[in-house]
Formats: C-alpha cells, structure tokens, sequence
C-alpha cells in the first residue's frame, strides 16, 4: 500500500512555486511592455504635449519664436470644425477608407478560402499573393501612374479585351481619381486581409466542422452556420486594422495627384499635410491632427467593445453544459 509523501497529499512547497511562477509571469510582462512604455513616456507623450500646445498658441513659421506665440485658446479647434474643407475631407476619407478595407477584405477572404486547404505548389501561391504588400506605396504609385494613361497600357489592354474603346481618364477626372487610389489601395493591401484570414481559418477547431459532416450538412451551411460564426472575431479585427491604416493613407495618393484634380482626393492626410508644410499653418494643422486623433480613438474603442462582445459570444457558445444531477 503506497504512503503518501505528505499529508492529505499536500505538497507544502505548492503556493511558493505558486507564487514564484506568478513572478517570473509579471517580469516576463514587464519585459515586455517596458519598451513601449519608454518609448510613449520619452517620445510619445513630448510630442503630443508640444502638438496640444501649438494648438492652443497661433503660431506660424513666418513669426518669431514659437515659444513667443499668443495664445488662442480653443478657437483653432473650433475653426477647424467650421472648416467646410476639413468637412469634406473627412468625408472623403471615410468613403476611401470604408470602400477600400471592404474591397481588400472581400479579396483576402475569397483568396484565404481558395488557399485553405493544402494542394500542390500551394507555397509558390503564397508568395504571389504577398507580393502586393510587400512593394513599396510610391513604387506602386509611379508604376500606376505608367500605366493608367488615358492611352496607356492598361486601357489599351482592356479595349483589346472587351473589344469596346476603353480609355476613361483615371488620372485626370475628378470623379475617377479617388475611385483609381482605391482600387490601387485595394491591390496594395489585400494580402493584409488574406493573412489575417488565412491564420483565422487555419486555427478554427475541426471538431464542429466534422460534427456537421457527419450530420449531413452541406459546405455552404458548414461555412455560413459554422465556420462563419466562429471567423466573425478575426473578421472584425481585419476589418478594423485596415480600416484604420487606410484612413491614414498618404503615399500613394500624393505621389499620383498632390490632392488633385481640383480637391478630388484631398483626404485627411492630404489636407492635414498641405496646411502644415504647403500653407505654413502649423497651430491649425496641430488642431486638426488632435481631431483626427480623438476620432480614431472612438473608433478603436468601438471596435475594442465590439471585439470583447464576440469573444463573450464564442466563450459562451463552447461553454461547457451544465450538469444535471439524478
């Protein structure tokens, strides 16, 4: 008959391995997070505290001292709200923003989907797909602007194609120049959304998606009551990372139009960066980025709220039955 080593089979040495296992966690964590914490501390915080200072003092480069400024209080915010221009390029800047991050995750997913299941020659596919990120925004601006000629190549080619004269001018009609960022965008950035989707496909667990085949559901009722509801977190979290990267999308629309034709594709960015360094408005350009700032901030913090409810949804749908007693 064995004898246990301690009484009531306690090992009296559990709660400092206990406790000593907590603190190797929270110096792990620490390690961690240490960098940014100086990085927000030395370089972050100095930098927003010396922007809200600029706009709270009228300051231009062609005055003295920046030091020396008057102080204006909050009329910069409120002319920048009044600013029918800002108006408009926050409008554009949404609708780049919402068209883009739908049209790059609809493409990610379909190509995730495609690449889901292992086949031969199924790495070559990967690197093709990424290719389009990994090239650099002005690079990929230059290269469209060769291209999208009124009589370029691409425009030559679909005439070929379709056999129709195609030739719409996608560099200088104002109704066509912000529709031409995005699809450029949406190239640009669609193996974002299918890397995102393709690790939210590979990690969903096969037991449910066995358990439906074994009922005799089809794969569309498999994906869209099955895998569906189990993506919607990863989704979610797609559809807000690049929705944020692509309002603060620059490069390529400067590169291709300087906010051109006209103020077509004068998008945030844009504006915020030709009152600042074209116009020498640096207090209203300071304004308009704490603006800019305070609308992301809600933005991220929605999503944050979002997130959290689907993870509450999916923690409650595996939740284990209760037990009933006989």
């Amino acid at each position: 008959m064995a004898v246990a080593a301690y009484p009531n089979d306690v090992d009296p040495q559990a709660p400092a391995r206990e406790i000593s296992r907590r603190r190797a966690v929270r110096r792990f964590k620490i390690s961690l997070l240490a960098p940014l914490i100086a990085l927000f501390a030395f370089v972050l915080i100095p930098v927003l505290l010396l922007q809200l200072y600029f706009s709270l003092h009228q300051w231009t480069v062609y005055l003295s001292s920046w030091w020396e400024a008057d102080f204006v209080g909050f009329d910069l915010f409120q002319e920048v709200l009044t600013d029918e221009r800002f108006g408009w390029a926050v409008v554009r800047s949404l609708a780049f923003a919402t068209g883009s991050t739908f049209g790059c995750f609809i493409f990610g997913f379909l190509l995730a989907y495609l690449m889901y299941k292992p086949f031969r020659g199924q790495a070559f596919f990967y690197i093709l797909f990424l290719l389009p990120m990994l090239t650099v925004p002005v690079v990929v601006a230059y290269t469209a602007e060769m291209m999208l000629y009124q009589s370029g190549p691409l425009n030559d080619l679909i005439t070929r194609l379709i056999g129709v004269d195609f030739k719409p001018a996608w560099l200088s009609n104002p109704h066509l120049a912000l529709l031409t960022v995005g699809l450029l965008e949406i190239w640009n950035w669609t193996p974002f959304s299918f890397i995102i989707m393709s690790a939210g496909l590979a990690a969903i667990p096969k037991e449910p998606i066995e358990a439906a085949q074994i009922l005799g559901a089809s794969k569309w009722r498999i994906f869209w009551e099955v895998q569906l509801p189990l993506l919607r977190p990863v989704i979610l979290l797609a559809l807000v990372l690049r929705f944020l990267e692509a309002m603060a999308e620059f490069p390529k629309t400067w590169a291709l139009f300087q906010g051109g034709p006209g103020s077509a594709t004068e998008t945030l960015p844009v504006y915020i960066f030709m009152t600042t360094w074209q116009y020498f408005q640096i207090s209203k350009g300071a304004a308009m980025s704490y603006i800019v700032m305070l609308m992301m901030i809600v933005i991220v913090l929605g999503a944050i709220q979002l997130l959290r409810r689907e993870k509450r949804a999916l923690d409650k749908m595996y939740a284990p039955a209760p037990k009933v007693e006989a």
